[in-house]
């Protein structure tokens, strides 16, 4: 009972800093982004300019802020951290950082055929964990569910296998709203037949010393209890 206690409150923590995260934005005197522009090569670097090693699996971060490293050193974000982690297991693999912060479901979508083309060959497995500054804006879930459903198609058209990782709604964010959104990572993990991380923050939000001063985005202690808790699941999936 004790171990629920702790996690609702976390849990109700996490609903106002993400309301606070919220408020400020609606209120911020700067105009809202532009929509995605559609010459994805000027806007975006090539995630890997490099070749693989035969050797080596080819795994694709593919999400925002949360695999983006957002305010951490190189080196510390999910992808080189994950990495590690799986290296640690005995799979020796290439960790791409194809994160952006900032980005919402639909601009994802807008630069995933430019950030596939750009890779040395296709991936083994691509991790996609968007929806979480869909969810933080309050756009309408269908949309968010529309665009990572989009994103799903084109990673199986192209036979890519993928991972979600999911996200949850803030409690602020009121029930009808959550029901929507909360329901849009296990729905499109069974209809593809995906692997799912239901919420990527588990056992970080809401513990001070695994997050930075924001308290939604993890440090380097939060990163990497993330990356020990995918690289098992990552590494079933490469399984042959």
């Amino acid at each position: 009972m004790k171990k629920g206690r702790s996690l609702a409150g976390r849990y109700f923590q996490y609903g106002l800093l993400t309301l606070i995260v919220h408020l400020a934005a609606s209120c911020s005197d700067s105009p809202p982004p532009p929509p995605p522009p559609s010459n994805m090569a000027a806007a975006a670097p090539n995630p890997l300019s490099t070749q693989v090693r035969a050797d080596r699996k080819l795994i694709v971060a593919f999400g925002d802020s949360l695999y983006a490293g957002y305010n951490l050193d190189p080196g510390k974000g999910l992808a080189p951290m994950l990495e590690k982690s799986l290296a640690a297991g005995g799979l020796q693999a290439e960790v791409v950082n194809a994160g952006v912060s900032g980005d919402t479901s639909a601009a994802g979508l807008a630069r995933l055929a430019f950030t596939l083309d750009g890779l040395p060959r296709k991936p083994d497995l691509m991790l996609v964990g968007l929806g979480g500054n869909d969810m933080l804006r309050g756009l309408d879930p269908s949309a968010t569910r529309d665009n990572l459903n989009a994103i799903l198609r084109e990673t199986q058209k192209r036979k890519i296998r993928v991972m979600l990782t999911g996200m949850l709604a803030s409690p602020n964010m009121g029930r009808d709203y959550a029901t929507a959104f909360n329901s849009i990572y296990p729905d499109l993990a069974r209809q593809y037949g995906l692997p799912l991380y239901p919420f990527l923050l588990d056992g970080v939000i809401g513990r001070r010393a695994m997050l930075l001063p924001d308290g939604i985005h993890p440090n380097d202690q939060g990163v990497n209890l993330i990356a020990a808790r995918l690289a098992p699941i990552v590494s079933k999936e490469l399984q042959p």
